[in-house]
């Protein structure tokens, strides 16, 4: 049996320091393995790594590919406690350098969602939802 969980989330980044500048400006931790050549940032939930795509792709076995700047059919998502953490959040990601492609706002379905690329095009959502249950970690675990 798989196990169902996700444990880390790899970018393969084109531009790794700067890439890495980004995520640091945003205030997040990165773990003591941190180096140059690889980075891993502490979350809530699961570790964001930050890998050369070059590398990346070697280690899974795969030709080099062309990428293109913009959305790639994946995002990843920071969920709040709050709904004004939605806001206030994305504000921090814009100061930070990154591009806000969606303002915050309320969603259809009941929460207050924003979107934005980060300085190589990798979508995340910003996202408070009012049924959300977090673990002692701060991990979403029911929602």
């Amino acid at each position: 049996m798989v196990p169902n969980r996700v444990s880390l989330i790899t970018i393969g980044a084109k531009n790794l320091p700067e890439l890495r500048k980004f995520y640091q400006k945003l205030g997040w931790s990165e773990t003591e393995i941190s180096s140059d050549q690889y980075c891993v940032f502490k979350t809530a939930g699961v570790l964001l790594s930050l890998f050369p795509i070059e590398e990346l792709l070697k280690d899974c076995g795969l030709e080099e590919v062309q990428m293109e700047d913009g959305f790639k059919g994946i995002t990843f998502a920071i969920n709040t406690d709050e709904p004004d953490q939605v806001d206030l959040i994305t504000e921090e990601v814009r100061a930070s350098g990154g591009k806000i492609i969606r303002e915050a706002s309320d969603a259809s379905w009941g929460g207050r969602i924003s979107y934005f690329l980060d300085p190589e095009g990798n979508a995340w959502e910003v996202a408070w939802n009012p049924t959300a249950v977090f673990d002692e970690r701060g991990a979403m675990i029911h929602f």
